[in-house]
């Protein structure tokens, strides 16, 4: 009798124990599933020259992360006092290169995005470009206005020139090319000063590793120029003008 009930009991506790397993296995299945899947995401990334940077959980913590660089008080200070002139005179040269390539002039409505304090504004307008205005996370008036560079606070085609050195911050780099495109006017510029030759900042969110997809994510633009220059820490300027409305 006692041998019989083992015998009967072992199958029961068997199927139980496969039972409970189940659910484990399936959700092994899915982790295993899912990071494969995220692996190739940022593999593919890497491989054509892009690679977005993991660990923002939210929008939210990207944005807070961000906010953390540039509410900074010593940066700011530093931003708005020792680093002030240094930046405005190299930015002064920057753009009067530009206007002497003509793909900038005195009459251009022109946007720094990423602008923080303002001085590539404030050089804008000691080259003759009075019409000039910064964006930001964070307002610095009168040089910069609020705005999210993933969606731009400015209507379609308003500037004829759109220069920025913070491409390398943005977590959905379609978006940043996607609104720098539609504030632009039909055969408006946009320049933008990237690091392609060495890893950027801590608060970073993609590495950049050729221009290859740049020419990719500007879709409505065509490629004007590559060079090389030496802007804080970036390395290549690469500039892009939008087609012409057909």
């Amino acid at each position: 009798m006692k041998e019989t009930s083992i015998i009967a009991f072992v199958p029961r506790y068997f199927f139980l124990t496969l039972l409970l397993s189940i659910p484990f296995l399936l959700f092994l299945s899915y982790r295993s599933s899912t990071t494969t899947k995220h692996s190739e995401r940022f593999s593919s990334e890497t491989s054509s020259g892009l690679k977005i940077r993991p660990g923002y959980k939210t929008y939210e913590s990207y944005i807070q992360r961000q906010l953390n660089k540039t509410l900074n008080p010593k940066l700011r200070e530093i931003w708005s006092t020792r680093d002030w002139d240094r930046k405005i005179q190299v930015f002064t040269r920057f753009f009067g290169e530009l206007k002497q390539r003509k793909l900038l002039s005195n009459d251009s409505k022109a946007l720094s995005i990423g602008a923080r304090m303002g001085q590539e504004v404030e050089a804008l307008r000691r080259v003759g470009v009075s019409d000039s205005l910064g964006m930001d996370l964070v307002p610095a008036p009168p040089l910069v206005v609020e705005g999210d560079f993933h969606n731009q606070p400015f209507e379609d085609g308003t500037f004829d020139f759109e220069f920025s050195n913070v491409f390398d911050h943005a977590l959905y780099p379609e978006k940043f090319v996607r609104e720098i495109e539609r504030t632009l006017k039909p055969g408006g510029v946009c320049v933008l000063h990237v690091s392609v030759n060495k890893r950027a900042d801590k608060y970073s969110a993609n590495d950049l590793y050729s221009v290859e997809p740049l020419k990719k994510l500007f879709k409505r633009s065509d490629l004007v120029h590559v060079r090389t220059v030496d802007g804080f820490g970036l390395d290549t300027e690469v500039a892009f003008r939008k087609k012409k409305a057909i």
